[in-house]
């Protein structure tokens, strides 16, 4: 199964669940910024969660399917179309070799999953396919895609995979009438962003405390796969100590010297020497991949006993829809 990058859009990249062995040779995670999307989409086609899945970043992209194939996308940046025809996200689709498919946008979010059967075809590099753009290794000779870029199947197919495509397999787009529901898996409400207090909580005053919480915080221009700049009220600090360089991850909220705040994400380094004032909820960071420069959030504190349970819950959702696409191909 192969397809032609057309158009590569604005950062186009192969990523998994990441690497995360190498933390401390200084080697950031990378991987999807929207985990839960990339997953959802290797399940619809039968794939493991960690098969390598192409990251596009708003749309603007398109590419030509070379041989027949079997794909499923998800995520809040794009719509793909076949001439004016949508596809359905969240689901397996079986698409003919000669189809062109273009990614068309959506103002809902910025970050769109593409996988096919098997996954994309890639090398490991330190345990991942993910592409880390940086140090220029992973992915795609460790770069973002560009035109005429061609790109493979793994061959190694699950047996739910093969049975989806006997059953999809046709001269014309077929797809299922199921659909894997993502829009279940998230709160209602995606613009409050929960988070557990981090170490250095207790360095800050409690009317910034209080803002940090109450305040909306707006995703400033300068924001990337490695950390988004929020724009808002400024963070005052009562504890003047030095901070020694310490861990971080995705989702880790530093706090700068002039007391602006930097929201961690895929591509972050390991340590940092600002305090750290908060860490975003696993279950809320795909929420925080999909947010785009002008959009405004809220910070919401819970306790690592609800982070949690969030996260053991959501584990079990995603258990129970891997079981339920096994079962309608029995």
């Amino acid at each position: 199964m192969q397809i032609r990058i057309i158009k590569p859009g604005l950062l186009s990249t192969i990523q998994d669940m990441g690497r995360d062995l190498y933390l401390s040779q200084a080697v950031p995670v990378s991987g999807a910024m929207d985990s839960l999307s990339a997953r959802i989409a290797n399940k619809a086609v039968g794939n493991t969660d960690n098969e390598a899945v192409i990251e596009f970043t708003y749309a603007d992209a398109a590419f030509i399917v070379e041989t027949d194939l079997l794909i499923a996308y998800a995520g809040d940046g794009a719509i793909l179309k076949v001439d004016d025809k949508k596809l359905p996200p969240e689901r397996p689709i079986y698409i003919p070799a000669g189809t062109i498919i273009k990614l068309t946008n959506m103002p809902t979010g910025c970050r769109t999953y593409l996988t096919v059967a098997g996954g994309w075809d890639v090398p490991d590099v330190l345990g991942s396919k993910s592409t880390y753009l940086t140090a220029g290794f992973g992915g795609l000779e460790g770069r973002a895609f560009k035109a005429c870029d061609e790109l493979n199947n793994g061959k190694l197919l699950s047996n739910i995979t093969q049975k989806i495509i006997g059953k999809l397999k046709a001269d014309h787009i077929n797809y299922t009438k199921w659909s894997i529901p993502r829009q279940l898996l998230l709160p209602a409400d995606r613009k409050s962003i929960r988070v557990v207090a981090a170490n250095e909580f207790d360095w800050f005053d409690k009317q910034s405390i209080v803002g940090f919480l109450s305040t909306a915080y707006v995703i400033g221009q300068r924001s990337n796969r490695m950390g988004y700049h929020l724009e808002g009220a400024t963070i005052d600090r009562i504890k003047k100590d030095e901070l020694l360089s310490t861990a971080v991850t995705p989702g880790t909220i530093q706090i700068t010297g002039n007391g602006s705040m930097v929201l961690l994400m895929a591509d972050c380094q390991t340590t940092g020497g600002y305090p750290r004032i908060a860490q975003v909820a696993a279950v809320d960071i795909p929420l925080c991949a999909q947010l785009k420069p002008g959009d405004a959030i809220y910070f919401k504190q819970i306790n690592r006993d609800e982070a949690e349970m969030l996260y053991l819950e959501r584990e079990r959702d995603l258990q129970r829809l891997t079981t339920a696409v096994h079962y309608k191909f029995l």
